[in-house]
């Protein structure tokens, strides 16, 4: 069944780019230009970016330019950008602009994936869009041995310790990669949300 599945990686203090919306500080830790396997989503059939991550993505490789840089990363894999705005699109990539509730999109982001997992790549806030809908089926983090004093955080929500049911936790590298399943949020007996908006 597909599964929809934030999986990212953060500072040890929970930060998943800095003050300058910059991830330098993730490329400098040994080994990370190029990542182990395992701290990667291993059965992906569509992917998730908000615009912040895939401006980032197109402004560090210079891909308008390159446009073949764009399967380093994404391969044939299609891309759903959630923005407000017209954004250019690298010649040749499966990329499709979406707006609106997370929920609206999901119809289609099935169907991209098939059989296989969404992988939200990111940012926080996206992810946290599609845990307050209620789809997030896991959260998957890599943690860096990197301390940061501030930026962007892993996922601007709060979920207490009864939504989250750990799977695996390892050492991969220099990461920690601790993998959480998220637990439905218990209901009154309307069927309604008794914690209200996470």
């Amino acid at each position: 069944m597909t599964r929809i599945i934030f999986d990212t990686a953060t500072s040890l203090n929970g930060w998943i780019a800095d003050e300058d919306n910059s991830l330098a500080w993730l490329f400098a830790v040994d080994g990370e230009t190029t990542p182990d396997d395992e701290v990667l989503p291993q059965n992906v059939g569509a992917m998730v970016e908000g615009s912040t991550t895939y401006e980032w993505v197109l402004q560090e490789s210079d891909i308008l330019a390159h446009p073949e840089k764009w399967r380093e990363f994404h391969g044939d894999t299609p891309t759903f950008v959630f923005t407000t705005r017209d954004l250019p699109a690298p010649e040749g990539a499966d990329i499709t602009f979406v707006s609106g509730d997370v929920s609206d999109a999901v119809p289609a982001l099935r169907a991209a994936a098939g059989e296989k997992d969404i992988w939200i790549v990111g940012g926080g806030d996206l992810a946290g869009q599609f845990l307050d809908a209620g789809l997030l089926d896991e959260i998957a983090v890599s943690i860096a041995p990197v301390l940061l004093t501030g930026g962007a955080p892993l996922l601007p929500r709060r979920l207490e310790s009864d939504r989250l049911r750990l799977v695996s936790a390892k050492a991969v590298g220099a990461f920690a990669r601790l993998i959480f399943a998220i637990e439905a949020a218990p209901a009154d007996a309307a069927g309604r949300d008794v914690r209200g908006p996470q």
